[in-house]
């Protein structure tokens, strides 16, 4: 087919399609652009491109509608391979990628502290991990003409529990990593249009679902293409305008070293600025305040809702000012509820406080590699190694978590052949450098802009877009004068990483216009990766547990009606998780990958390379490698400590994180499938999909 003249033919439409639509997209921002400078106003710029972009997502949904079960499940295995892996690029770029990659490094820097692994493991682990893909799985899955993830584990070892465990793996996995697409929906759609979160989640949920419920993977697949090139220029746009502002040269990638030199000086200032010392003991006395709450909890709890009742009283009785009352009634209703509750507030507000009074606010030095000192004192070497470990432990879930993710999986049994396949990943490999070359630079572009322009400013004449993001989360950013002089200290301003990227453009001053492309570009990355998780998901559900489980006579056309509500309905239980704001979205992504690669690498490796492995071995090295990744996860979770009244803090094994629980889980998952193959007898139509003989 590839070879074909009517390949050929169908190769050049889609290049001048593509071409068409690339001209159409710019074309649309000169038009934006021309009408906010004859003043079209901000409050219709947002909802325009809120509505634009998802309609032209919704109208390739509808264009590319099927009940074909080969069209539904792998787009007709005729996607060439450079759309293929542009597609692949954006299913991979998720919210993580666009909105809060940068600011892991702004907030990390490259190497991190004891923890928190820094922002370079991000980069090199996802970047690795597509020359696993290439090497490892992409190719040799693809020779097998699947469908989904699980059938692979059910064609190679037989039997039932080997599909069964892949696809509840498959749903988890890809559950956890869809509720953090679906929570950076909700964050851009209430900035653009200004509606409250939760409905700003139902908004770009529609664009979601027109995609992946009518066209299946058809239908996402050219929805991934356009989101790819939107996302492209709306994360290569500003990075190259602040580049051009500091440094005179767009070329970010090339030239922003030069203000790391300016970022390390600005920062030994800050450590020894008196201000910024004052703002530091406060938190510090906070801190202590906290710790010694702890210490009567019950009493202290009493006194401080006897404290807010007699203010209500007091205000009421000297006639105050109704917003004075609401305000004062808030902070009584926000005051915790039960013992369990103020533990748990006060404990995160203890730590919190102790990492805001440490130099810089708690930030690392920027380009300092990790943590400690390898040739200082013993607690500075020990916080060097923990600091390293959790650096490589979190590259490697990363890395190996990407060979193992179904949704990206699925993406290479599109192509019409292996070959393609390959020749797929490289271009996904492509596609995403130009994105990952660049995020490094913007998150030191934009520190240099805060430390050099928003620190020192006077709280009477803050940038308004301060107020209107904290509007949308008060978590994403917190300003506050700690010690009254009514100037903005670096420890006074607290950024959320998932705001940086976000916030670019208005930090930087460009028109909104650039505002209005950085968050269609994030609802892009969010909607892309969110239209394949939740194919997984459905397929998972009903091709590989319900048809195979529960009833044997469904038909493929019934299988894909049934997917397509599968996937309704898991869309909206993600979004009322998503609604409870759970946890940012690289913790969530990143815990998301080492599901994945501790349930699915091990079993899957062994299969295509030793045919010694076999059906008992392939089941217990998932089960006991996920299995030790979920515990570890659970274990260190606040809610699940509190609720088994376990001690606050975490039980932490070598000191690393728990978003990086993979590490303990792959190398369990391949030594126990290793060792049950050896010692069970051997799968009679066990084969491996490699042949070592062969060259």
């Amino acid at each position: 087919m590839p070879d074909s003249a009517e390949y050929a033919a169908y190769k050049r439409r889609l290049h001048r399609t593509v071409l068409t639509y690339i001209g159409g997209l710019i074309a649309f921002l000169l038009l934006i652009a021309w009408a906010e400078q004859k003043g079209l106003s901000r409050f219709w710029l947002g909802p325009i491109f809120m509505f634009t972009s998802v309609m032209m997502y919704a109208a390739i949904g509808i264009y590319g509608r099927t009940t074909d079960p080969e069209e539904y499940y792998v787009a007709g295995r005729r996607i060439p391979a450079m759309y293929n892996g542009m597609a692949a690029a954006a299913d991979w770029m998720s919210a993580a990628s666009f909105i809060s990659m940068a600011g892991g490094l702004y907030l990390q820097g490259f190497g991190g502290t004891e923890a928190q692994a820094g922002g370079l493991a991000y980069v090199l682990g996802w970047t690795g991990g597509f020359c696993l893909v290439a090497l490892l799985i992409a190719p040799h899955l693809r020779k097998l003409n699947l469908y989904t993830v699980p059938d692979y584990f059910s064609v190679r070892y037989g039997g039932r529990w080997p599909r069964v465990i892949a696809a509840f793996a498959a749903m988890l996995c890809s559950f956890t990593y869809v509720v953090a697409q679906i929570y950076g929906i909700g964050l851009i759609a209430s900035r653009l249009t200004g509606v409250q979160f939760e409905i700003g989640i139902l908004l770009g949920l529609g664009g979601v679902l027109l995609c992946s419920f009518l066209g299946g993977m058809r239908a996402i697949t050219w929805t991934q293409v356009a989101q790819y090139i939107i996302l492209l220029l709306a994360f290569l746009i500003p990075v190259s305008w602040l580049a051009y502002k500091q440094l005179g040269n767009p070329m970010a990638p090339l030239v922003y070293g030069a203000q790391l030199q300016k970022i390390s000086e600005l920062e030994q200032k800050l450590a020894q600025d008196p201000a910024e010392k004052e703002v530091a003991a406060i938190f510090l006395k906070r801190a202590h305040e906290y710790e010694a709450r702890l210490q009567d909890i019950e009493g202290a709890l009493q006194r401080e809702r006897s404290a807010a009742q007699d203010r209500v009283r007091k205000l009421k009785a000297q006639g105050a000012d109704s917003a004075q009352i609401v305000q004062a009634n808030r902070d009584l209703a926000a005051l915790p509820k039960n013992e369990a509750s103020a533990r748990e507030t006060w404990v995160r507000a203890m730590h919190e406080s102790y990492e805001r009074a440490k130099p810089l606010g708690g930030l690392p030095p920027h380009s300092q590699p990790f943590a400690g000192d390898p040739q200082g004192t013993a607690q500075e070497q020990e916080a060097f190694d923990v600091s390293r470990r959790n650096f490589l432990a979190l590259m490697f879930c990363l890395m190996v978590g990407t060979a193992g993710l179904p949704h990206l999986l699925t993406r290479y049994y599109t192509t019409p052949t292996v070959a393609e396949a390959r020749s797929s990943v490289a271009w996904s490999l492509f596609f995403i450098a130009l994105v990952y070359l660049s995020a490094p630079a913007l998150a030191v572009l934009v520190k240099f802009e805060v430390m050099n322009n928003l620190v020192g400013s006077s709280f009477d004449a803050l940038p308004p877009w301060i107020a209107q993001w904290a509007k949308v989360d008060a978590s994403l950013i917190s300003v506050a004068d700690v010690n009254g002089d009514r100037i903005l200290q670096w420890g006074e301003i607290r950024l959320g990483a998932d705001m940086i990227m976000l916030a670019t453009p208005e930090l930087g001053g460009l028109p909104y216009v650039i505002s209005g492309l950085v968050a269609a570009g994030g609802l892009a990355a969010a909607l892309s990766t969110a239209d394949g998780l939740l194919l997984t998901i459905s397929n998972a559900m009903v091709r590989d547990v319900y048809s195979h489980e529960i009833n044997h006579h469904v038909t493929p056309e019934q299988r894909v009606i049934l997917s397509k509500f599968a996937l309704l309905a898991v869309a909206l239980v993600a979004a009322a998780v998503a609604s409870l704001k759970p946890a940012e979205i690289l913790p969530l992504v990143a815990a998301s990958f080492s599901l994945a690669a501790s349930a699915f690498v091990p079993a899957m490796v062994l299969g295509i390379f030793w045919s010694r492995s076999n059906r008992r071995g392939a089941v217990a090295g998932m089960l006991s490698g996920l299995g030790v990744t979920v515990y570890y996860m659970l274990i260190n979770a606040q809610v699940v400590r509190g609720f088994f009244a376990m001690p606050p803090g975490q039980d932490l094994w070598l000191g690393i994180q728990p978003l990086s629980a993979g590490v303990f889980g792959v190398p369990i998952g391949f030594a126990v499938a290793g060792v049950i193959s050896l010692v069970t007898r051997p799968q009679p139509s066990g084969r491996a999909l490699v042949n070592p003989a062969q060259p």
